[in-house]
């Protein structure tokens, strides 16, 4: 088994910074891989999960030159947490400034779940910069694939889940429960967004897995020692319908046309469900989808990461 698809390889950034991005943000930077190797950026989901260890070894170390970052308030970048100039417009101008300080052209684009709809905001927006795009689990960003995801989707699939997540929320605040949840994420009081970001990130990662097991959220008495970051950013994404307009990636698509694309999309995706893939590829067709079968959202879920890495190494050696 190579170093590359060795799941104990441990690999370790060469290089690591902190960009001023203005507004008050800092954003880390590492790099992976080889300097001169094909340039690669990689954008992680949430919004507000940071990029992880696992994420490298998405990589050849020999053949790609990879830029991970921890998005505004998400992971390394300072300040952790903020939601203060933070919307996908400023994401985009953060990538664009990483892109000019590692003087790189044109790269590689590839992300999952959150990290899709980033990237392809990013590439509509300079096409001109991404010579390739390998996307995971798309999420095109609008209301309707946020209710799918945590109501009505787990209404339908996981009903004992969905009652656990409603009955959580005191009596008077669960006849719209997405809207309890977002407003309990935003409240600046760390003692009603903790507990409640704690059920959320119980709740979502159930939901990203097929099976899942046994499960049992947290209860909302309960203070966590360490509030998970995801659901706090994500609701700040889901408030303000993640800065997009409509189906702004589908009406912009006709930006990537030139643009060779793949769709690495889980069958059975209860979050970001393989309805979105197929809608992009009627607006894009320089795009193929890569269906990964028996397997939920996660990036662990069986087959995905081979599937991905199998096809960020395709586009690496097509690198014009």
């Amino acid at each position: 088994m190579s170093a590359v698809e060795s799941n104990s390889e441990v690999i370790r950034p060469f290089d690591a910074v902190m960009l001023a991005a203005g507004d008050g943000h800092w954003i880390y930077c590492e790099e992976v891989g080889q300097k001169g190797a094909v340039p690669t950026l990689f954008l992680h989901g949430g919004p507000g999960s940071g990029s992880q260890h696992a994420h490298r070894k998405l990589f050849h170390p020999d053949n790609n030159h990879t830029i991970l970052f921890d998005q505004r308030g998400a992971g390394r970048s300072h300040p952790y947490l903020s939601c203060h100039a933070n919307t996908t417009q400023h994401l985009i101008a953060d990538i664009e400034l990483i892109r000019t300080f590692y003087g790189i052209e044109t790269w590689i684009v590839t992300g999952g779940s959150w990290g899709s709809t980033l990237a392809l905001a990013y590439a509509e927006a300079h096409p001109e910069r991404v010579a390739a795009i390998v996307l995971r689990a798309i999420f095109l960003g609008t209301s309707q694939e946020v209710k799918w995801a945590f109501i009505d989707g787990p209404q339908k699939f996981r009903p004992e889940l969905y009652q656990q997540f409603v009955c959580a929320l005191p009596d008077d605040e669960r006849g719209d429960p997405l809207s309890s949840y977002l407003k309990r994420l935003r409240d600046p009081d760390k003692s009603i967004h903790g507990p409640s970001a704690n059920v959320w990130n119980a709740y979502e990662r159930a939901l990203s897995v097929l099976d899942a097991g046994p499960v049992t959220l947290p209860s909302l008495s309960d203070q966590p020692s360490r509030i998970p970051p995801t659901p706090i950013i994500e609701a700040h994404y889901i408030a303000n319908d993640f800065f997009l307009s409509g189906n702004q990636l589908l009406a912009n698509a006709s930006a990537l046309k030139d643009i060779p694309g793949v769709l690495v999309q889980s069958r059975y995706d209860l979050l970001c469900p393989p309805t979105a893939a197929h809608a992009l590829m009627q607006h894009w067709p320089g795009c193929k989808i890569k269906i990964v079968e028996a397997a939920g959202h996660a990036l662990t879920e069986s087959g995905v990461e081979n599937a991905l890495r199998a096809e960020i190494a395709a586009a690496t050696s097509k690198f014009r």
